[in-house]
């Protein structure tokens, strides 16, 4: 079966639809909801805290995430924002010892929803990002993802390695097991 999806910005707008996306899979890795890469990251255990820092976040203009939708239904995203606004990602001393740079913009975590994965959902999140990007003036992006054929799919915070290079990213370097460091540059729109 086909989908069509749209994307669009996560805003006041559509927090209703991310929010019922995070509370039917269970906040999300833990009760995360998609906190951890900001710099307050998780507080653990207090999916209720998280959810708040999220919203305020959503308030205020301080995060940015693509949200893709079937029909009515939000069905995944892709956090994206400036390296002050994601300071965290994973394998970050390995990240920070070949560091001649820091890009203009990342692609902090992605998440599909149960029942929508391997459909195209994670692409078509990657694909909004970069156009809301190009929106907000474009630049170096950088992506941290996995080598999907080697890790678990329910682990892949970052995104798979070759939907990245689908979309144009080429690998940089790499710094964890099956983590690379990808980039390319988005052409304000």
């Amino acid at each position: 079966m086909r989908h069509t999806y749209t994307t669009t910005a996560l805003d006041e707008s559509t927090w209703p639809a991310f929010a019922a996306l995070v509370e039917r899979n269970n906040g999300v890795f833990g009760g995360c909801w998609c906190i951890g890469f900001h710099p307050e990251g998780v507080a653990r255990g207090n999916a209720a805290l998280n959810r708040e820092r999220k919203h305020g976040r959503v308030r205020g203009g301080s995060t940015h995430s693509a949200l893709v939708f079937d029909g009515a239904d939000c069905v995944g995203w892709c956090q994206f924002g400036k390296p002050d606004e994601l300071p965290w990602i994973k394998n970050r001393a390995a990240y920070e010892k070949e560091l001649v740079a820091l890009p203009d913009w990342r692609i902090a975590c992605c998440f599909v929803g149960k029942g929508h994965r391997r459909q195209g959902v994670f692409a078509a999140a990657l694909s909004g990002a970069l156009d809301l990007i190009a929106d907000s003036g474009g630049g170096r992006v950088e992506g941290y993802p996995e080598d999907a054929a080697l890790v678990a799919a329910g682990f892949l915070f970052h995104g798979a390695l070759s939907t990245y290079e689908q979309l144009g990213f080429a690998r940089d370097r790499k710094i964890g097991k099956h983590r690379w460091v990808v980039s390319r540059v988005v052409e304000a729109s």
